[in-house]
């Protein structure tokens, strides 16, 4: 909503208005990317009057008849780059939507820029959006996607790490957190675990809440905010946990079916890559080998298939495939079927009654045409992706490895001992062994002896394993 918000001019979108939308060209960065993709299609975009999207640093040549919406962080570079912009007369006018709040500096910056241009006027409006955060479902976000290294586990938990560093990562953390709350309109009751990185962003976060409330006119809580959050007594409930608490999880494999796209496919902002396998025909000796095509699906909340089976266990998954591909052939065939019925000649009286009978079926298996074709593109999507999907689950016996690290996270008892798991030479990359070990290693009441830890040691380095993790967990624990 917010979105479609700022690309209409920061005006509400009328309903029901037959008014053409306002043509526009729409000037991002990456972040701004990042946010919009997810959310908004190209069409919706077209839809929404928007005819040409480009990244702010990239070569634009002038448009000078049309408004152009920008919606880009406050970093140096992009406001030097909008001043230049503005000096060259690009558009004819210029909504500066920032995705984070600029400072007051930066503001002077770019009127300076505008004024020593001569295009004050042209200047039409400067938004802070509060939008620096990416939302991947309905009820999921994440907060970055550029530079992710910058806000991680490791870059909290890097033993060098200095306390302004830590503090500008806190910030960063505490901003898009921040614009989630006003993009929600509501302000939460903030929980954290004490004496972790987890507290800091919370004590950050209630004081930039406090402050943005102490002074009431220029709130970004009351008045016309998206919902009139300060009057609803339903106050959202923040948990903020350290990744410390449970390690095991992130590191276990997975067997639902969005995990695993996640886990062993190139998976971000909700689309897969996937290269495509080079068919079976043999190449001729001495030719070059196929080149392999990449594809890229988006698996969206339009998409019910995936609504329907993100989260069940891969095997339903693929049976569930083949049932919605039995069906839709089911139904190709009685569209055939009617077609040459109603190729027969016209004298035989049986097939005129027939086809009256026919008709109807007829219009109705055609007006169904779009579904079907909607059909068969999702069933090839997850055909492909699930296929991807097990190729990995195959090569790598993913299958053993989850079942065996949910008996060690469930202190089960185990039916094969972890050395035989390391070193089958069939079984996963050196990483899965890895993964499996650390798991095994931080569930275990107690550390294994050092003549034991010495075997599994040797076991993994025989494997191919980078033994830099195991230390870094030997400290942590």
């Amino acid at each position: 909503v917010a979105l479609k918000r700022m690309l209409n001019f920061n005006v509400p979108p009328v309903k029901n208005s037959t008014g053409e939308p306002v043509w526009k060209v729409l000037i991002y960065d990456r972040f701004g990317q990042d946010i919009i993709s997810p959310l908004l299609s190209v069409k919706e975009l077209r839809d929404m009057g928007i005819t040409l999207h480009l990244l702010l640093h990239s070569d634009r040549d002038a448009i000078p008849d049309v408004p152009a919406v920008y919606f880009v962080m406050p970093t140096e570079e992009n406001i030097d780059r909008m001043c230049q912009d503005l000096r060259n007369q690009l558009y004819e006018s210029y909504y500066l939507n920032f995705i984070s709040a600029i400072s007051r500096s930066k503001l002077e910056d770019i009127a300076n820029a505008a004024i020593g241009a001569n295009a004050v006027t042209q200047v039409a409006k400067v938004f802070d959006q509060y939008l620096n955060f990416i939302t991947l479902e309905d009820d999921m976000f994440v907060l970055c996607n550029q530079n992710k290294e910058l806000v991680s586990y490791r870059a909290i938990n890097r033993p060098d790490i200095t306390d302004t560093e830590m503090e500008t990562i806190m910030d960063t953390i505490v901003d898009s957190l921040f614009c989630f709350f006003v993009t929600l309109g509501a302000i939460p009751i903030i929980r954290c675990s004490r004496g972790t990185a987890a507290e800091m962003v919370a004590v950050k976060l209630d004081k930039k809440l406090r402050e943005n409330l102490r002074d009431a006119r220029n709130s970004l809580f009351t008045g016309d905010t998206l919902g009139a959050g300060q009057f609803s007594f339903q106050r959202p409930l923040l948990v903020l946990v350290d990744r410390n608490i449970d390690l095991a999880t992130p590191l276990h494999h997975t067997w639902t079916y969005q995990a695993l796209v996640h886990d062993v496919l190139d998976f971000h902002l909700n689309r897969v890559n996937l290269e495509e396998s080079a068919g079976t025909e043999s190449t001729p000796a001495g030719a070059r080998p196929k080149k392999k095509n990449k594809k890229s699906y988006d698996l969206t909340i339009s998409d019910k298939f995936w609504q329907r089976h993100k989260g069940s266990p891969f095997p339903e998954v693929a049976e569930s495939v083949q049932q919605e591909l039995e069906s839709y052939r089911a139904q190709e065939d009685e569209v055939k079927r009617l077609k040459s019925i109603m190729g027969i000649e016209g004298e035989d009286e049986g097939a005129i009654s027939m086809l009256s009978d026919n008709t109807a079926k007829l219009t109705s298996a055609v007006s169904s045409l779009p579904e079907l074709l909607e059909k068969k593109r999702l069933i090839d999507l997850h055909t492909n992706v699930a296929t991807a999907v097990l190729e990995h689950i195959k090569s790598r016996k993913l299958d053993v490895y989850f079942e065996y690290e949910e008996k060690i996270m469930s202190k089960s008892t185990l039916d094969k001992s972890l050395l035989d798991m390391i070193s089958d030479p069939d079984a996963g990359t050196p990483e899965d062994k890895m993964r499996l070990f650390l798991i095994y290693y931080i569930s275990s009441a107690q550390a294994p002896s050092e003549i034991d830890l010495e075997q599994y040691k040797k076991a993994l380095m025989d494997a191919g394993c980078n033994l830099a993790p195991l230390s870094y967990i030997k400290q942590w624990k």
